[in-house]
């Protein structure tokens, strides 16, 4: 895992990058597919992360490496194999996502007064094949509505990551499909364009970009922005694509 900031994205390609691991308090352990937010209820950031479990460190200035705690645990029976946990609170509840790169997405909840602890109830909330329900997944609020997005991250017939849309009436809602097939995807090389070229024909382990940092997770509808990570296609593969923002 690794820290960098920069007030404009044009200053992103060229801002340093401090690893984690140079924190002796998170140190050289396996650790991954990090969240942060501020958790407004206790004033304090939480860096949600896996070390095999689900983990969190805490920190009051995180814009310092260095400050963030050592990894702790989230205490509750995960399902055997998860990862990619993704946290997402209402006003009364606070759910942590997880999938098991086999076609499940799970969800446990605590009560915001007993987060980071107390994640129990957990339940099976999409399934569907091993590949078409991957990895990677993110949880958000739309701004102004009880509806929430979901996106998850699948391995396409062509062995290319891309991210399928859910959308549910509150977080406990059924999660419906938006665009959640290869052919209308929510971001997949066929609906994506790179202006200076295409550097990636995978779209995968994305975030959209929230209207503020607290646990609610809360996103613009009309401005929408999609950072993810991607990799460099083999020289014999040409395409044209990649995100950028849409919006309403």
């Amino acid at each position: 895992m690794a820290y960098t900031s920069f007030t404009d994205w044009s200053q992103a390609s060229s801002a340093p990058l401090t690893y984690l691991d140079t924190n002796p308090a998170i140190g050289t352990r396996y650790a991954a597919a990090p969240q942060v937010f501020y958790f407004a209820p206790k004033g304090v950031w939480y860096l949600v992360y896996q070390t095999g479990p689900p983990s969190y460190s805490t920190s009051t200035d995180p814009g310092n490496p260095r400050s963030w705690s050592a990894p702790r645990s989230f205490q509750y029976a995960a399902p055997s194999g998860t990862l990619d946990y993704w946290t997402i609170c209402d006003s009364t509840l606070c759910y942590l996502f997880s999938a098991d790169d086999n076609g499940h997405v799970y969800r446990s909840e605590t009560s915001a007064g007993e987060f980071p602890g107390g994640f129990r109830n957990t339940q099976l909330v999409l399934q569907d094949s091993k590949f078409a329900l991957f990895e990677g997944g993110a949880v958000y609020r739309v701004q102004g509505t009880d509806t929430y997005l979901l996106l998850w991250e699948a391995i396409g017939s062509d062995g290319r990551r891309y991210y399928r849309s859910f959308t549910a009436r509150g977080l406990t809602g059924q999660w419906q499909p938006l665009a959640a097939t290869e052919a209308n995807p929510f971001a997949r090389a066929n609906n994506v364009t790179f202006p200076a070229g295409a550097w990636t024909r995978d779209i995968s382990h994305g975030e959209l970009i929230r209207t503020g940092n607290d646990q609610t997770m809360t996103i613009d509808p009309c401005r929408l922005q999609f950072l993810y990570q991607g990799m460099t296609p083999r020289p014999a593969v040409t395409t044209p694509n990649s995100p950028g923002a849409s919006g309403c």
